[in-house]
């Protein structure tokens, strides 16, 4: 009988959630986007993911994961940048199940998608420390040290050279300032290595949706890791998240 786990992947314009297949990794059936509600107030939110477990018609018995764009601290959010302030200093664990009557696994974004990387993707099979970035607006980072998850890194603030490393590095600035694949490729670079002297980790994977131009890029790197594109793209935080609720039961 197949394992089955949902995920809910929250952002700042939808919510996404799909039921996985956990022995695979592969979503079953469709996936449901609702558009993230103004504003998008703890309690309003709440309510859009108890109308995506209705419509995906989730069992009480399936693990369900929740991917957030902030940190997650035992449960709790510290504080939040891309949805109401509201949200700070909220126990998302309390919130859910007094909107959805049941217990849920909430983390970071960048973490789902990192987890989904080391058991479904491009870190499969990989041991020792593997750092998944996520290149978009900025820079999402997760550590996964032998399959477990050191959460809540934010290696895209990382201070080089007296930038934020996000302001200079990421996708989003490549867009932003109109930067050759070649120039862009020089400020990974320095990134990459630095990140690289901090961890000496095993294995770096880059995700996000530039990563499908992996080719433009990653062979301009000189590192002494193997740097790898991601294989889950846009389906990595609801697969981690219901991943990561199935390793919480």
């Amino acid at each position: 009988m197949t394992a089955v786990g949902c995920g809910i992947d929250i952002g700042g314009s939808g919510v996404k959630g799909a039921l996985v297949d956990l022995d695979s990794g592969e979503l079953i059936g469709e996936r449901v986007r609702i558009v993230t509600p103004t504003p998008a107030t703890p309690d309003a939110v709440a309510e859009v993911c108890r109308e995506l477990l209705e419509r995906l018609e989730v069992g009480p018995e399936v693990p369900v994961g929740i991917a957030f764009p902030a940190p997650i601290v035992r449960g709790t959010v510290p504080f939040m940048a891309n949805l109401d302030q509201s949200w700070t200093g909220v126990n998302v664990n309390e919130l859910m199940l007094k909107h959805l009557g049941r217990t849920v696994t909430a983390l970071n974004d960048a973490d789902a998608a990192g987890l989904a990387e080391v058991a479904y993707g491009a870190a499969k099979g990989v041991a020792g420390t593997v750092i998944v970035t996520t290149q978009g607006t900025g820079i999402g980072s997760a550590i996964v040290v032998d399959g477990t998850l050191v959460p809540n890194t934010e290696l895209g603030h990382l201070e080089i050279d007296g930038h934020d490393a996000e302001k200079r590095a990421s996708a989003g600035q490549k867009d932003l300032q109109d930067l050759s694949w070649s120039k862009w490729a020089k400020r990974l670079q320095r990134y990459y290595s630095h990140v690289e002297m901090l961890f000496s980790p095993d294995l770096f994977v880059v995700g996000g949706g530039v990563s499908k131009k992996h080719e433009k890029f990653l062979p301009l790197l000189d590192l002494k890791t193997e740097i790898v594109p991601a294989k889950l793209f846009n389906t990595a935080g609801i697969v981690g998240a219901a991943y990561q609720a199935s390793r919480s039961v």
